[in-house]
């Protein structure tokens, strides 16, 4: 370690769910700053607290207006840093709390999915210097209107990524799991802990359906080069580093299995065969923030009721966008002169990832071989350069994930 090293620490809800887990928080955060670190530590809100928030507006209003649910959810990670300062100056330690305007985490304004466009790192150098330990609410920021802004579910790993890069600081993620594992330990109990990912396979982990990330953090990350570690909060065990793949020692074919049930298929059928509809229909969904996953286009064929030239499209979203989603194309289908909307919710989104793929063949085979010998029905497939998908009946998630990590030896 160098003298007087800047390290971000991010402690996740159930990190700080009640006052027993925010005093071993406090005693953790401590220790970094006895053993000579200079912690700067991210916060989420408590426990269940945002999903509690959540309902507490829907028993006010039906359709909160999004600058007052922002005003709202933000309130979540203010409480806990006044609770975790409180306990750190119990014990000794200097301490000050920050939110998110304070700090003067600026963001693009966009309500309830902000995007961070910059951090000032001046009270937080002025804070450390003085031999002050800092505690930032995650989640939060600001926009250049003043306006208050959160940052999408997940936004205290994007706020921990995005300090820990103005800073230059080391970063660990505290969580209530021990890293990242080949597959969900809850669903498989063999899966292994990972000990170094790459940023692209935690990327297209995150996408595909692994809670144990923001997806949008990632992506931050790598584009800063922002190395960090996800860890358990409750455990000194070592975790799981995710880094840059020039780093990685060995590149896996299949390094994990990941499963989405918070997934729901859109079939949107008798679509008029001609250039620009698709666009329509998906910037519709754009507009309101949607977004929608797996696409596939059917080969175009003549409506039996005009006999001009018709295709189906059919894609997925998220399962709590599903309401929203249909909503929008309803409002839409007349204009288009689509025919039919069909939705199906009982669907589930089972993805395999690994960087070797780039240079493995037969790996798609053996993932399609495998779910057909246990009678698993695929409904839809997508595949980047190391992940694919399939999309599949919801009964079958966890006979699916387990069957693929045998086959695969995760």
């Amino acid at each position: 370690m160098k003298k007087k090293e800047v390290i971000v620490l991010k402690f996740g809800g159930s990190s700080v769910a009640n006052p027993e887990k925010i005093k071993y928080v406090a005693a953790r955060v401590k220790s970094f700053a006895d053993m000579g670190y200079k912690p700067v530590v991210i916060v989420s809100a408590p426990g269940d607290t945002t999903d509690d928030l959540i309902k507490e507006a829907a028993g006010i209003s039906s359709n909160p207006h999004v600058r007052e649910m922002d005003m709202l959810l933000a309130t979540g990670e203010q409480k806990t840093i006044a609770l975790l300062a409180m306990a750190l100056w119990d014990m000794g330690q200097k301490v000050v709390s920050f939110t998110g305007h304070q700090l003067e985490i600026i963001t693009d304004g966009n309500f309830s999915n902000a995007r961070i466009k910059s951090v000032s790192s001046a009270k937080l150098v002025e804070a450390l210097k003085k031999g002050f330990v800092a505690v930032v609410a995650g989640f939060q920021g600001i926009s250049l209107k003043g306006e208050i802004t959160t940052l999408g579910r997940g936004g205290s790993d994007l706020t921990a990524i995005a300090i820990a890069s103005v800073l230059n600081a080391r970063c660990k993620i505290f969580t209530d799991v021990e890293g990242i594992f080949t597959a969900n330990p809850k669903v498989y109990a063999k899966a292994k802990k990972i000990d170094i990912i790459s940023y692209d396979e935690m990327l297209e982990m995150a996408s595909a359906g692994a809670g144990v990330m923001q997806a949008r953090a990632v992506e931050l990350a790598k584009n800063r080069n922002v190395s960090f570690e996800v860890a358990c909060t409750f455990s000194r065990k070592k975790g799981t580093i995710i880094c840059g793949e020039d780093k990685l020692l060995e590149k896996l074919v299949v390094r994990s299995v990941t499963e989405d049930k918070d997934q729901a298929k859109i079939n949107v059928s008798g679509v008029p065969d001609r250039p620009g509809i698709a666009a329509d229909i998906f910037e519709a969904l754009s507009d309101k923030n949607i977004c929608v996953d797996m696409i596939i286009q059917s080969s175009a064929k003549s409506s039996p009721e005009s006999g001009t030239p018709v295709n189906d499209i059919s894609f997925t979203v998220k399962r709590s966008e599903l309401n929203r989603a249909r909503k929008i194309l309803e409002a839409v289908r007349k204009k288009m002169q689509i025919r039919d909307i069909l939705v199906k919710e009982n669907i589930a989104k089972v993805s395999i990832v690994g960087s070797g793929m780039k240079t493995h063949s037969g790996v798609a085979s053996r993932l399609f071989r495998v779910l057909a010998k246990n009678k698993i029905n695929i409904e839809m497939i997508s595949t980047s350069e190391i992940k694919i998908s399939c999309v599949i009946d919801e009964k079958n998630t966890a006979k699916a994930v387990k069957v693929i990590a045998k086959e695969f030896k995760l």
